[in-house]
């Protein structure tokens, strides 16, 4: 084995590109990776006036043409993504100067051109399942959700390990791809909380503009889509204002959020219900630093980026009892769990840490320690780091070497 670890991640996502959690996991892991001294390659998709290449905390970015050519829909543009995305970085994997160890690929997406890497320069490609289709979709029901499904089965068949963020994911995965167990390891999500601790300043001018003095802040970050929940939490508002005081921040956008507008609308609720779409990066800390409440109340959920960062943040957090943030969050210790899928019992829970300070502080402090003890990035990159030198150990003595 080398000296120095040499690893190529692919994704389709890397900032500033951030459809979800992927962008956000990859950028604080290959960072955390490189003061590990793992040198570390990221190869992803072009995005507006984002350089080519970078060198980012030591990590090399490599943008790559994302295929702009109209596409029927999106399982084909994935395709023809795929194709630019194994060309240009088969050859950028022969013009650098270093022999890349593992290539490592971020869930489906990026399938294709991972597997063709795997194959083309007989290195082991290891792959992180951050969700799964049958979970985003509670079962499979269209072509489309077929084959991602089928593809997702043939990466996880091909890596030499998949990687899963929580123990509820293991089995999950296990399940819907019959593998085996010892081909399977858990490695957590983490969370940066220095770049909370940094906000300090302006945030009673800032809260300001989102909320009144009297009210309280209510905070939902996520994709507006099913599985998140976030219709659970629309219609659990008009409970939580019988017995609080509150204005409810939504950030993220998907293809529910005309339909929520109309449900939040013929509540007479809409001076209650803010809509924020996207948010910058600093906007969103400061929201989170702000928040007297954040409500995770996805219905699937691997893990739970969201709640972790609100732990962070020192934001109370309320979520469902199901997936990746039943691990996360010990009820009445570092959070309140309510039963997923329903608006009473989140209702209940919101209300509890609103209408209670002491309680609120309690699982706010709690809540921070727990993320200091368990999800810091440097521990995790050590945890991964072990990986990719067990399977090079294990590939040294293999067929393959």
């Amino acid at each position: 084995m080398k000296d120095k670890l040499s690893v190529m991640m692919l994704s389709w996502e890397f900032p500033p590109r951030v459809i979800g959690g992927i962008s956000p996991h990859i950028y604080f892991l290959s960072k955390s990776l490189a003061k590990q001294g793992v040198k570390v390659y990221v190869v992803t998709c072009d995005f507006p006036d984002a350089p080519a290449h970078e060198v980012i905390d030591g990590v090399e970015v490599y943008r790559i043409d994302s295929y702009k050519n109209p596409s029927p829909d999106f399982a084909t543009w994935v395709y023809l993504m795929n194709l630019n995305m194994q060309k240009e970085t088969a050859a950028l994997t022969r013009k650098i100067a270093d022999d890349i160890d593992v290539f490592h690929a971020h869930d489906w997406l990026v399938a294709n051109a991972g597997i063709g890497l795997k194959h083309i320069f007989r290195k082991p490609l290891l792959v992180t399942m951050h969700s799964t289709e049958m979970g985003r979709r509670d079962g499979l029901h269209t072509t489309t959700e077929k084959m991602i499904h089928e593809t997702e089965a043939w990466l996880t068949y091909e890596a030499w390990k998949v990687i899963c963020c929580s123990d509820y994911m293991i089995s999950h995965v296990k399940w819907a791809f019959g593998l085996p167990s010892d081909k399977l390891v858990m490695v957590p999500n983490g969370v940066n909380t220095h770049v909370y601790e940094e906000i300090q300043n302006d945030l009673q001018a800032f809260r300001s503009k989102y909320a009144l003095p009297e009210e309280k802040i209510v905070l939902y970050v996520g994709r507006l889509v099913y599985e998140k929940g976030i219709h659970i939490l629309i219609n659990a508002v008009p409970k939580i204002l019988q017995k609080a005081n509150a204005k409810f921040i939504i950030v993220g956008s998907g293809y529910m959020k005309e339909q929520l507008l109309n449900i939040a609308r013929s509540m007479g609720l809409e001076h209650k219900v803010l809509f924020e779409g996207f948010v910058d990066d600093k906007t969103l800390l400061k929201l989170q630093r702000c928040a007297d409440v954040s409500v995770v109340p996805s219905l699937f959920e691997p893990f739970g980026i969201v709640a972790l960062e609100a732990m962070a943040a020192k934001s109370p957090v309320v979520a469902s009892d199901t997936g990746g943030l039943s691990e996360i969050i010990e009820h009445d210790v570092t959070g309140v769990k309510v039963y997923p899928n329903n608006p009473d019992s989140l209702a209940w829970g919101i209300t509890k840490v609103l209408t209670d300070d002491a309680y609120r502080k309690r699982i706010r402090e709690n809540a921070y320690r727990r993320v200091q003890e368990r999800y810091d990035w440097e521990k995790i990159a050590q945890r991964t780091k072990s990986i990719y030198e067990g399977v090079l150990g294990e590939y040294s003595k293999s067929f393959w070497a």
